[in-house]
């Protein structure tokens, strides 16, 4: 997100709220070592809590420093008032975060003021082939089907971490951790979310993340970058 947003947005000047949890801060902290790397401008950091309501004093603040572009680390509970807020304060200004902000509740907690296009944010994960795609549909239709809802978002990518390790232990013949995780490493499996495979550290090679944002109070996919 950081690279998106120098590369892409073309952002000249970003600040970067965090609200000190654990999350919050990593995300941000990640966020900040990339857009320098990319050779972006971090204008301001400022910090709020996961339980805070009033955003105004960090935002008039940011404001002074005439930013096109905040990122928000933290959670939809707040990113929901703190938009609210900035369109108080008349920052029509793109806003981004990561998973923590990537929900429809989002919606509702702005009281329905997301200008369009305004919010970008991001889902570990994605696919970007009609193949690919095709799968992930018939795992939503085939999960709705079976719990009468909608499926939730990380649900495929558990689906298909389970099929790795059933995997591994039968080609290992074992459920011993000791004789299954080499084969586990050495996964070349095709998922519900697309081709799955290992580097040396256990990273998956080729990851995706699926950049969202929001349009008429409704999330839409942005692009699925690698």
């Amino acid at each position: 997100m950081g690279h998106y947003s120098v590369n892409t947005l073309k952002s000249k000047a970003i600040a970067v709220i965090d609200d000190r949890t654990a999350y919050g801060q990593g995300v941000a902290d990640e966020f900040a070592k990339a857009v320098k790397a990319a050779g972006g401008n971090i204008v301001a950091t400022e910090y709020t809590t996961d339980k805070a309501v009033d955003f105004t004093a960090v935002l008039t603040s940011i404001k002074s420093k005439n930013p096109d572009l905040i990122f928000f680390g933290g959670f939809d509970a707040s990113a929901g008032p703190m938009l609210r807020q900035m369109q108080v304060l008349g920052m029509k200004i793109k806003y981004m975060g990561g998973d923590g902000i990537c929900s429809d509740e989002l919606i509702k907690l702005t009281g329905g003021v997301i200008n369009d296009d305004q919010v970008i944010c991001a889902l570990a994960g994605g696919v970007d082939d009609k193949e690919g795609q095709k799968a992930l549909d018939n795992f939503k239709a085939k999960y709705k089907a079976k719990y009468n809802m909608d499926m939730q978002v990380y649900a495929p990518y558990v689906y298909d971490a389970v099929q790795i390790m059933v995997a591994a232990m039968v080609k290992a013949q074992s459920s011993d951790p000791a004789k299954y995780l080499p084969a586990l490493a050495a996964t070349d499996l095709k998922g519900v979310t697309g081709q799955l495979s290992f580097d040396a550290k256990g990273d998956m090679k080729n990851a995706a993340v699926t950049l969202y944002t929001y349009k008429n109070n409704q999330r839409l996919t942005l692009a699925v970058i690698r």
